[in-house]
């Protein structure tokens, strides 16, 4: 046996140890209070704050990051999180009374939410704290036993990450498994109750395929392309804005992140001049000022960086025209916000998602149109209308369909923890942040009591040969 199938077999049966480990374990962790698993939670918030130069190091090593940017992005998005489920928790976890109908009169009915049992969640890189410790929020709140695989790509944030989750649980409850995608593999092989990812929709079929041997439920947290519809009444400035924000942020490695924009052919050129102005404000007036801005961030790796100067290459090939930035210096993995026009419609551009600084503009002439262009596409996970007319974005809500919208502003449906956060279709299955985390990973069990002496259930015990009994059967069917 060579050392290469040595090693692989020492850490699969680590896995499997701790995963029946943590198996064992459910069941305590479950019977755990509301003020056990505040404390749980009080315990993380206290980590992610006495670690805060740690996250922001972590996050300058993998991506250049500015700190003010991970501090709002991935710290503060964080511990907002856990504060609301501190609020709310010891609500979340009481029994739901429900009605009964007339036939069942004697009987009572709740609802009594119980955790899933052992989860895995496969985090990404794009946003490596927030988009794992936020699922683990929800699932300690449930009650869970957890394993989470951050992303190899963010190796740094990956250190840090299992760091703190070391700090503030036994590995019985919840551990940290760092590896490459071999190891993500053998993770999926195991019977978990419940698999929360985040990713492409390409790997979240995988892992849908995975749980699909074992039944176990999914939630997949994916992407697509996110439009922008600027309408002809919009508030340019404003929509500049915001876009040029969004867009910038990560450098556009974030699935909510505007793909593209559907600009009304009177805004078209009042919008890209608009885009320059704020991508000049928010990182530098000149190419080299945004190339050394400390607030700017690189790409992942060479290999995405690749991809995304791809899509540019191919753009400019076919005859778009690069109407502001451009520039791209690979030994940086380096590209700055560009904003595209007259993107010929066979562009790559317009088929993959971007999940980069590179947006392309297209101009429409009616609403309908910009409409019939977003449908021809899978349902996105984000999409944005800048409209001063009430009518104009109810239309666009009607009749299209995302994940999450989002009216005169940009990202404001992903930080609310009152909303529920997720995909449709190709950009995810299944909901969380808030209460609706909570309920993603805790299991909805039905109960129902009989304490009447006299049931009405009675009346339907055979023999059925009772004229009584046809009359209560057919006045059950028609009026009670």
């Amino acid at each position: 046996m060579d050392s290469f199938t040595l090693h692989t077999q020492t850490w699969h049966a680590r896995l499997n140890a701790l995963f029946e480990r943590q198996r064992q374990h459910q069941y305590t962790v479950a019977r755990t209070t509301a003020r056990e698993r505040k404390a749980k939670l009080r315990a993380l918030h206290a980590a992610l704050i006495r670690n805060r130069k740690a996250i922001r190091d972590a996050m300058w090593a993998d991506f250049r990051k500015s700190p003010m940017e991970t501090d709002v992005t991935e710290i503060a998005a964080t511990t907002g999180e856990i504060r609301h489920a501190l609020r709310h928790l010891s609500s979340w976890m009481a029994p739901r009374r429900v009605g009964v109908r007339l036939p069942l009169i004697g009987s009572t009915a709740w609802i009594h939410y119980e955790p899933k049992g052992v989860c895995l969640i496969v985090a990404p890189w794009n946003y490596p704290f927030n988009l794992s410790l936020i699922p683990l929020v929800s699932a300690v709140a449930a009650g869970n036993c957890a394993i989470l695989k951050p992303s190899e790509h963010a190796p740094n944030s990956a250190r840090v990450i299992k760091a703190i989750v070391g700090e503030c649980f036994a590995e019985e409850e919840a551990a940290v498994i760092e590896g490459d995608v071999e190891v993500a593999q053998a993770l999926l092989e195991l019977p978990f109750d419940h698999i929360f990812f985040t990713g492409s929709p390409a790997v979240g079929k995988i892992v849908m395929a995975a749980a699909a041997k074992r039944l176990a439920s999914v939630t997949l947290e994916l992407g697509g392309k996110s439009p922008v519809v600027v309408d002809e009444s919009a508030d340019v400035d404003r929509a500049a804005s915001r876009i040029a924000w969004m867009k910038g942020m990560n450098a556009g490695q974030i699935c909510i992140a505007p793909d593209y924009v559907l600009a009304h052919e009177s805004v078209h050129e009042a919008l890209v001049e608009r885009l320059e102005h704020y991508f000049k404000r928010y990182y530098g007036a000149t190419p080299e000022a945004r190339q050394q801005s400390p607030d700017y961030p690189r790409l992942i790796h060479d290999r995405h960086f690749s991809f995304i100067k791809g899509l540019l290459d191919d753009a400019v090939q076919r005859g778009a025209t690069v109407r502001f930035g451009g520039r791209a210096v690979a030994e940086e993995r380096y590209i700055e916000p560009t904003v595209l026009t007259r993107v010929p419609d066979g562009a790559a551009i317009w088929d993959a998602e971007i999940f980069g600084p590179l947006l392309p503009i297209r101009p429409y002439q009616t609403l309908p149109e910009a409409i019939g262009y977003i449908n021809a596409h899978p349902k996105p996970l984000a999409l944005y209308v800048f409209s001063q007319k009430r009518d104009h974005w109810q239309h666009v809500l009607n009749e299209t369909r995302s994940g999450g919208a989002c009216i005169n502003e940009c990202g404001l449906q992903f930080i609310n923890p009152n909303l529920p956060f997720g995909g449709q279709n190709h950009s995810g299955i299944g909901r969380y942040h808030g209460e609706w985390g909570f309920q993603e990973f805790s299991h909805a069990r039905a109960v129902a009591r009989q304490h009447s002496p006299w049931p009405t259930t009675n009346l339907f015990l055979p023999p059925y040969r009772s004229a009584f009994v046809k009359q209560a059967v057919n006045a059950l069917i028609r009026w009670l």
